[in-house]
């Protein structure tokens, strides 16, 4: 298949949580819906409620929020507000820290 629609219908979500070594408040649950995943490429929609964890990016990754507030903070950085309509592409070696003031649902994809 050439073109592959967006649709959730009829996709089992994929129920998750960080690890319990980069937990650092609250307890985030996941929620992944998996349209892709094939020859290194993941895409679907993702979605985690509040808490907050440490995150390690090994691959790239473009997400686009579709709904919620979440905070992404770089090691040694500044914070950075994710709301609603915001696009961000991270780049393998980030390190930070993801919090999730409000549930919050993005669609992404990732590239190893």
């Amino acid at each position: 298949m050439f073109l592959q629609p967006f649709d959730l219908t009829g996709i089992e979500p994929e129920e998750g949580a960080p690890a319990p070594d980069r937990l650092l408040a609250g307890d985030p649950q996941f929620l992944s819906w998996n349209l892709e995943e094939r020859d290194g490429l993941y895409c679907g929609v993702w979605q985690a409620t509040p808490g907050k964890w440490r995150v390690v990016y090994d691959e790239w990754e473009y997400f686009h929020i579709l709904e919620g507030h979440s905070i992404l903070t770089r090691d040694g950085g500044e914070p950075v507000h994710l709301r609603k309509g915001d696009r961000l592409i991270l780049r393998p070696g980030f390190t930070g820290t993801w919090e999730v003031v409000e549930t919050t649902r993005k669609d992404y994809v990732i590239r190893l």
